[in-house]
């Protein structure tokens, strides 16, 4: 699908470019377009910026570099350490959204977005009724933003306890229970890690397709670096150097229940298989702390039924079955998403047919999210500004 980078209206004063998402993606956007001298709106649904971070559970740890991590205009500061933890994720964006003075309205949320009817840029339906227009729209609600649970039959019928990961917290509701982990993305592995070092009497985590496992960092050199050094090679040539380092990093989990893939660690990149960062989860499974088992097929009398006829019975079933992008009442009307939701562009690429419409953040690139979410800010808002001079102030206005 052809797609242009010159959006056909600049922004004014009264007519500003809106960005949707108070996260890491839509802050650093509204800063960089600021930096350029253009007001940026950023609506957010919930009352506080950074309310996906919020979310998360406590144990969570940024699995790249805070030098690497920081979003235009502010570092993360030093006293964070190596890998940032929720909390301190969660300060930042509230300190960089405080430092560059961005205007955030909170307690809006955007239904939809429509070409406004003079042709001249995007009208913005949101709650209370408001109709707001813009000249561009940069939309940031984020990879995670509806949580996903797979229609299995008789999960209704299911007595136990069963909740998304989106909705885990902390190991202690859980201890001394047999708990089942579904899912072994980064989520679903640090999560059974968790539940394994806070107490939980039995930690079983169902596998449906062998990761790959890489080392969070080797002998200090973390696997964010290797990440961006690779990303341009051929994904064949990654594929054959992965395989070496991987037998040399990671043991074989073979007995436990984890072979090695079939398949190449790049290739299942691009397919939007990212690997699991071990913090934990080796180790774990080597010492039978954590059982890994076949897939789940479906929930019959209470109990749980594996793809390999397995029945199981655990106090809780933990879904760690990832997010869906939920935009097609947003934009799907304006033919911008592909066959999966997700946009046909993204960064300063803005589709022909949607010209001023740009998204950000809906990947998850093995080089750091927070990291491209940086670049894409200062790339989408030089689309933007086009040639317009750096550095022109434009007032701040009310939003109704």
């Amino acid at each position: 699908m052809a797609d242009t980078s010159q959006p056909p209206h600049q922004p004014t004063a009264d007519r500003p470019v809106y960005v949707i998402g108070g996260g890491p993606g839509g802050l650093s956007v509204a800063y960089a377009l600021r930096a350029q001298g253009l007001r940026a709106v950023v609506l957010e649904k919930s009352d506080r910026v950074g309310a996906s971070w919020r979310r998360h559970y406590d144990r969570l740890h940024l699995h790249t570099t805070r030098r690497l991590s920081g979003l235009p205009g502010l570092p993360m500061p030093r006293r964070f350490g190596r890998w940032v933890a929720r909390a301190d994720v969660v300060r930042y964006l509230e300190k960089y959204a405080e430092v560059h003075d961005l205007e955030v309205v909170t307690g809006v949320e955007v239904s939809r977005v429509e070409p406004a009817p003079d042709g001249s840029g995007w009208l913005l339906r949101a709650t209370g009724g408001r109709e707001l227009t813009g000249a561009a729209v940069v939309v940031a609600t984020g990879h995670n933003h509806t949580p996903r649970i797979p229609d299995w039959p008789g999960r209704d019928t299911y007595t136990g306890e069963f909740l998304h990961a989106g909705e885990y917290r902390t190991p202690a509701p859980h201890t001394g229970r047999d708990v089942l982990v579904v899912g072994i993305g980064n989520t679903g592995a640090e999560i059974a890690v968790d539940l394994v070092e806070g107490g939980a009497s039995r930690v079983r985590l169902s596998v449906r397709t062998t990761p790959h496992i890489v080392r969070r960092s080797t002998a200090g050199w973390a696997a964010q670096f290797t990440s961006i050094l690779v990303r341009r090679l051929p994904v064949r040539l990654v594929d054959r150097l992965a395989r070496p380092m991987a037998r040399l990093s990671v043991p074989d989990l073979s007995e436990q229940g984890l072979p090695r893939p079939d398949t190449g660690l790049y290739s299942r990149v691009k397919d939007g298989a990212i690997p699991v960062l071990d913090v934990g989860l080796i180790d774990a499974v080597r010492k039978g702390r954590i059982e890994i088992v076949a897939a789940v097929e479906a929930f019959e009398q209470g109990k749980v039924r594996l793809t390999d006829g397995t029945l199981v019975s655990p106090d809780v079933v933990i879904a760690a079955t990832g997010y869906v992008r939920a935009l097609e009442d947003l934009v799907g009307h304006l033919d911008v998403l592909d066959e999966h939701g997700r946009p046909v562009v993204q960064g300063a690429r803005t589709p022909a047919q949607a010209p001023g419409l740009y998204f950000t953040g809906f990947t998850n690139p093995i080089s750091g999210n927070l990291r491209e979410m940086a670049i894409d800010a200062r790339k989408i808002a030089k689309a933007i500004t086009g040639d317009r001079t750096p550095g022109r102030q434009v007032s701040r206005l009310p939003v109704t």
